[in-house]
C-alpha cells in the first residue's frame, strides 16, 4: 500500500470519527424528553383529525390533556366510555364539554326561495355560485347541492325533501367542515343550548325581502318585541341574537314572526319543527325518529 493510500484512509478514518463524536454530543445536547403517554392517549384517541376539540389533531389534543390545559370531554368525537378511559388512564376529571352543532342559518328551501334561474353545470354548490349565484333569487340562499353533506365524515347531514340539509345533532362532532364547505356562507357551529335561531342571512328588508323568499326575515322587528329586553336587535335589515343572553331566550320570540325566519330549536332543525324524515331504511331514520 502506497503512502498516499495510507494517508487517505486515515485522513478519512478521522473525519468519520470526528463527524460521528459531532453527532453523538449533538445528539445527546438536542434530545427533548418526551412524555410516553402521549403515545398510550394518542392510541385511545378517535384519530379523525378533525379539530372539532380546537388542537390540530389527535396528537396535540392528547398533548394538552396530558399537560392539563383541556380535559378530556372535549373530545366531541370520542364517546361516554372513551372519555372516562383517557381520564382514567390520567388520573384527571373527566371534565364536561360544551357541545356544540352545526346549525344551517337559511330556511329557504325550494317550496319557499324563488328561483329566477335554471342551474345546469357541475352539480356542487360551489359551481353553481360561481355562476351568478346558483340561480336562486336570494343572494343568501341555500343552493341545495349537498357540499356539506359530501363533506361530512361523520354522517351527521342530510338533505331533506326541500333541498335543505338537516344536521343530525347526535352525530355532529363540531368539526366544521360544513361551515368551510359551504360558499354562501350559511352554516356556524351554536353551543347546543342555544336554540333560538335566526334563520336567515337576508339583508334586505319588507317587500323586497319577501318576494325572493317566503322564509326571509323581512325586518318586522316583532320578535324584538316579544322577545327579553335586549336579546334581539335589529341590525342591517336582520334580527341578530345576543347570546350574552341566552339565559332569557324562550320560544315566546318566535310567536309573532310572520315568515317563520326566528325559530326555537331544540333537536334537529327546521321551519315548523322538524325537517323531512329520512327514508325508510335508510342510516338516519333510528336517529331522526
Amino acid at each position: 500500500m502506497s503512502g498516499t493510500v495510507v494517508i487517505s484512509v486515515v485522513i478519512l478514518g478521522s473525519l468519520g470519527l470526528l463527524f460521528g463524536m459531532l453527532i453523538a454530543v449533538a445528539t445527546k445536547k438536542l434530545w427533548v424528553w418526551e412524555d410516553p403517554r402521549i403515545d398510550e392517549v394518542s392510541g385511545m384517541l378517535p384519530g379523525n383529525n378533525c379539530g372539532a376539540c380546537g388542537q390540530a389533531g389527535c396528537r396535540a389534543f392528547a398533548e394538552q390533556v396530558i399537560a392539563g390545559t383541556i380535559q378530556p370531554a372535549q373530545c366531541t368525537v370520542m364517546d361516554a366510555a372513551g372519555v372516562t378511559a383517557v381520564a382514567d388512564y390520567l388520573g384527571v376529571d373527566a371534565g364536561a364539554a360544551n357541545r356544540r352543532v352545526a346549525r344551517l342559518l337559511c330556511g329557504g328551501g325550494s317550496d319557499l326561495s324563488v328561483r329566477h334561474a335554471e342551474y345546469r353545470g357541475l352539480q356542487t354548490c360551489a359551481a353553481a355560485a360561481a355562476v351568478a349565484g346558483g340561480g336562486k333569487g336570494c343572494a343568501w340562499a341555500c343552493l341545495g347541492l349537498a357540499d356539506c353533506e359530501v363533506s361530512c365524515t361523520f354522517d351527521a347531514i342530510f338533505m331533506n325533501d326541500r333541498e335543505l340539509p338537516v344536521v343530525i345533532p347526535s352525530l355532529c362532532t363540531a368539526c366544521g367542515d360544513c361551515v368551510e364547505a359551504c360558499p354562501k356562507d350559511l352554516f356556524t357551529l351554536m353551543p347546543a343550548e342555544q336554540k333560538l335561531i335566526v334563520q336567515c342571512r337576508s339583508l334586505l328588508e319588507g317587500a323586497a325581502a319577501d318576494a325572493l323568499c317566503a322564509a326571509a326575515c323581512n325586518a318586522c322587528g316583532r320578535c324584538a318585541v316579544d322577545a327579553a329586553p335586549g336579546l334581539i336587535q335589529m341590525k342591517n335589515g336582520l334580527a341578530v341574537i345576543d347570546y350574552t343572553k341566552n339565559a332569557l331566550a324562550d320560544p315566546s320570540a318566535t310567536r309573532r314572526c310572520p315568515t317563520n325566519a326566528i325559530v326555537w330549536v331544540d333537536g334537529m332543525q327546521f321551519i315548523n319543527g322538524r325537517p323531512t324524515a329520512p327514508a325508510a331504511g335508510s342510516t338516519y331514520e333510528a336517529v331522526s325518529a
